[in-house]
């Protein structure tokens, strides 16, 4: 018999990781959205948001929608991000097993960590993800000030 060394941190990574998947599982699906058509609810894109020293960077999964249902606006550092995302035509003979993918409206909005500079905000979309890019106002970049020897 070979001895396997308990780890009780790893197994309660795992269990956490386990509880979060039946969780998402059961509730993850529900609309949000009670009346009306259920076929339509309000769901969320993931969202990354990283930083370099000179630009805000922030990457938006929104597969299966065009760039003209997508809205960006800036307002008082606060950057937001707008859509909705249309289901394709139901066929009228089709029998679903299962329908997970989620279609309707979203809002995210962002407090900016600093200021940017709104008039060069770049933003780009390909295979599904939205990439904006945030160039950092000048005063607010880090520099380095060279040391004088006297």
């Amino acid at each position: 018999m070979t001895l396997v060394r308990w780890r009780p941190f790893r197994d309660m990574v795992s269990i956490q990781d386990e509880m979060k998947r039946l969780f998402n599982d059961f509730f993850g699906r529900v609309p949000s959205r009670f009346e009306g058509d259920w076929s339509t609810s309000e769901w969320t894109p993931s969202v990354d948001i990283s930083e370099t020293n000179d630009d805000i960077l922030i990457k938006a999964e929104v597969p299966g929608m065009k760039k003209d249902d997508i809205k960006i606006s800036l307002q008082d550092n606060v950057l937001t991000l707008k859509g909705e995302r249309k289901q394709e035509k139901e066929e009228k003979e089709t029998n679903f097993y299962r329908m997970e993918r989620s279609y309707g409206s979203f809002t995210r909005s962002f407090n900016l960590p600093t200021v940017v500079q709104a008039d060069k905000i770049k933003a780009s979309y390909k295979d599904g993800i939205l990439n904006i890019t945030l160039p950092k106002a000048e005063e607010v970049k880090p520099k380095q000030i060279p040391i004088e020897i006297s």
